[in-house]
């Protein structure tokens, strides 16, 4: 079966677009094949597998293929069962698809809020608690997917909840900023929360047609990005930030996961801080990978688009994150093996 890995933080700005495209890349480049996600209605995902001008295109052509249509049948009472989703490759990559998103999703917010809490009286809403669920595993078993991606947006919402109470694992990014820290404070209070509810209702809607699965989501590690480095490391404003981060993760966030049964057993975790990766900001490279919609470890010369000595500089920025993913894909790997 595949592996569904939710990246979450409510915190925005934090690389959780990045860390999905590129940790989901990377998986296919280990030898896994990977199904990508996109339940942000900002669809960033999908506009950086497209890019712009064949973003639009693409809803154009096919304007039934993304993931607000394909859960219609939970959420629109249609009597058909949800189907599988089309297989969209992510450009010339054969080992990495997408399931792209919509604008519209966020329509359901409003009808799967409500059954989070009238699910128990209405019992017409607890189909839509395990329709996200039942539309990813599905497609993901069509295609043998190895690993699922999944990029939430950034809130507390009815959406999210229902992904991450329905994955197997979650990673949760940062910045070196204080809101990062805010946001992992109310996590470590909120995620237990949901878990709390989840158990209850994974035997309370157990004849669901859309049944939620029964595994308890596990926290893997956090990833911390978008920062400055001079002589190879972080800035001292930076690295100050990062600690107080990974403090906080070993000292709070990691206890309250372990208290709700969503922390891996304690001999899974062989680094430090429960921190994944730590990816310094693309800096001059963040144009080009914008602008190709390639990793910034997987874009060719000719996409680097220079010559001599600038280009051997963008190579060996290339190399170095191409070691920090491939990092980051061996741990996620390992840890979840």
């Amino acid at each position: 079966m595949s592996k569904k890995i939710c990246i979450f933080s409510h915190k925005g700005g934090v690389g959780k677009t990045t860390t999905s495209y590129n940790l989901g890349w990377m998986l296919t480049e280990l030898g896994k094949k990977v199904l990508l996600v996109d339940s942000d209605s900002q669809c960033n995902l999908t506009n950086t597998v497209f890019g712009d001008e064949a973003y639009e295109q693409f809803y154009s052509d096919k304007p039934e293929c993304n993931l607000k249509n394909y859960l219609s049948p939970a959420f629109d009472a249609k009597p058909a069962l949800i189907d599988g989703a089309e297989l969209i490759q992510v450009k010339n990559n054969q080992s990495l698809f997408i399931i792209p998103g919509s604008f519209e999703i966020s329509e359901y917010e409003v009808s799967l809020g409500v059954s989070f809490t009238l699910s128990e009286t209405l019992m017409s809403l607890k189909n839509l608690l395990g329709s996200f669920n039942y539309l990813i595993e599905k497609t993901a078993e069509a295609h043998s997917a190895d690993y699922v991606i999944i990029d939430m947006n950034p809130s507390l919402s009815a959406i999210n909840q229902a992904l991450l109470i329905s994955s197997d694992y979650f990673i949760v990014p940062a910045a070196p900023d204080i809101f990062s820290t805010m946001a992992i404070r109310s996590l470590s209070r909120t995620l237990p929360k949901w878990e709390k509810w989840a158990k209850k209702a994974r035997t309370a809607f157990s004849d669901a047609s859309y049944p939620l699965p029964t595994n308890t989501p596990k926290f893997i590690g956090t990833v911390i990005q978008k920062f400055n480095i001079r002589n190879g490391h972080p800035i001292k404003a930076s690295q100050a930030l990062i600690d107080g981060i990974n403090d906080l993760v070993t000292s709070t966030f990691v206890p309250n996961m372990k208290e709700s049964d969503m922390l891996l057993a304690d001999d899974k975790y062989d680094f430090d801080n429960y921190c994944l990766a730590q990816i310094p900001d693309f800096q001059t490279l963040n144009a080009v990978y914008q602008s190709n919609g390639i990793p910034v470890y997987a874009l060719t010369d000719r996409q680097l688009g220079h010559t001599g000595a600038v280009l051997d500089n963008y190579k060996q920025m290339r190399q170095k994150f191409y070691a920090i993913f491939s990092d980051f894909g061996k741990k996620v790997i390992e840890l979840t093996s």
